[in-house]
């Protein structure tokens, strides 16, 4: 596997940390997840729970986001457990350490960068949290939520005469580790060329706030200021979601050329508008883009939605379902691909977890643990890992320093 051999020290929970540091993990990197039961990461008492049975170790949203990792239970608020990670530091020498804390919490246990660094100067230190370690709103907690509507995708994103309509979820948290791992590899590569560390800090509200370069630039250079406008698309037209038969049943349309227009026109057949001279060029369509969109409206009500998508998928013009999470979990190209692999969990017995986004041809990764329980590992990381004898083991435990579920 591509990152076999490397080292990562994972302090971090909920969602971007952990997604970014999953992408290593699967692909072969060894991550201690440390930790707490006393003080759990706030999405392992989130639903859906194994058997709907709540539990800290029983949530699918949180085993989906921690795969293949080992996990240390500690009680950080313990001098012990700071001091046994400077050890860990210096005597296992990880590669990477990664945390996702507001500034105070690493910097109050003598782990931020600066005190890392005096341990092991050629570390790669990656913290991400809402706006960065530093500036007036760095100590600012939160989650996804806030910083997507912070960035001013809640205001962008409905229709226009109605109110915001917030896309699902945390969104900036399913952004930014798309950022992240390339910036791991490029600090690891650099660390391979040049024998230097560094330290990344990635400010996830900065992250979310450039895709709305576009409206920015149009601001200041045209005096226009962008508005929700539903489903509509300055290159596209038809663009949107249109009701076929069933309960609810849509399918997305994106007609993005004249070409693929008349292919579209094709699968139409003789709906009496398809050849109206309106519709002919793309400036027409997008004049007249209400009436032409009640008028697809219309056709796609007689069909089902996989009839809409293969028909138009098959003529050339980009079409497709919007999926249920039932709809995703049978869909007939998730399944091809093998996307949801079972897992068995210490706990919960066979669970299935999403599989990887992309599959690389001379290293592919895979799934190679289930979501741990808080502490699964302590004995083996202690023992097998940092070499820690029985006795010091013994003296963590006794000190309540070590902590599982």
């Amino acid at each position: 596997m591509v990152f076999e051999g490397i080292k990562v020290l994972d302090f971090t929970w909920v969602a971007v940390g952990p997604l970014t540091i999953k992408y290593l993990a699967d692909h072969g990197a060894t991550v201690v997840h440390v930790e707490s039961a006393s003080r759990p990461c706030p999405l392992r008492p989130n639903a859906p729970f194994k058997d709907m049975v709540p539990g800290v170790n029983r949530s699918q949203f949180a085993a989906n986001y921690n795969t293949s990792k080992y996990s240390l239970g500690l009680n950080m608020s313990k001098p012990q457990a700071q001091e046994l990670v400077r050890r860990v530091i210096t005597t296992w020498q990880p590669d990477i350490i990664a945390e996702s804390f507001t500034p105070k919490a690493m910097r109050g246990w003598g782990l931020d960068y600066e005190s890392v660094k005096q341990l092991k100067p050629d570390i790669i230190y990656f913290s991400t949290c809402q706006q960065g370690q530093t500036g007036p709103h760095a100590l600012y907690p939160g989650y996804g939520n806030l910083m997507a509507a912070l960035a001013g995708v809640y205001y962008l994103t409905g229709w226009p005469d109605r109110g915001v309509s917030p896309p699902y979820g945390a969104y900036t948290d399913f952004i930014n580790p798309k950022f992240n791992v390339p910036l791991l590899i490029a600090a690891l590569d650099y660390k391979r060329r040049t024998g230097r560390g560094q330290y990344i800090d990635m400010s996830q509200f900065e992250v979310a706030a450039q895709f709305w370069a576009p409206a920015v630039l149009d601001y200041l250079a045209n005096g226009r200021v962008m508005e929700r406008r539903g489903n509509r698309d300055d290159l596209a037209c038809p663009h949107g979601a249109y009701p076929c038969r069933g309960d609810d049943r849509w399918c997305v349309i994106a007609v993005a050329s004249d070409a693929q227009w008349q292919a579209f026109c094709d699968v139409l057949g003789d709906v009496g508008w398809s050849g109206d001279p309106r519709f002919a060029t793309f400036l027409g369509r997008k004049a007249h883009e209400d009436e032409l969109d009640r008028l697809v409206a219309e056709w796609t009500r007689d069909y089902h939605a996989e009839q809409v998508m293969t028909m138009l998928q098959a003529a050339g013009v980009p079409a497709g379902v919007v999926q249920s999470s039932a709809d995703l979990w049978q869909d007939p190209q998730v399944r091809h691909r093998g996307f949801f692999q079972w897992l068995e969990h210490s706990e919960c017995g066979p669970m299935p977890y999403d599989g990887l986004s992309f599959t690389m041809s001379r290293t592919p990764g895979s799934l190679r643990m289930p979501h741990a329980c808080v502490g699964e590992h302590n004995e083996f990381i202690l023992k097998e890992m940092f070499g820690l004898s029985d006795d010091e083991v013994a003296d963590l435990v006794a000190a309540e320093v070590l902590e599982s579920t």
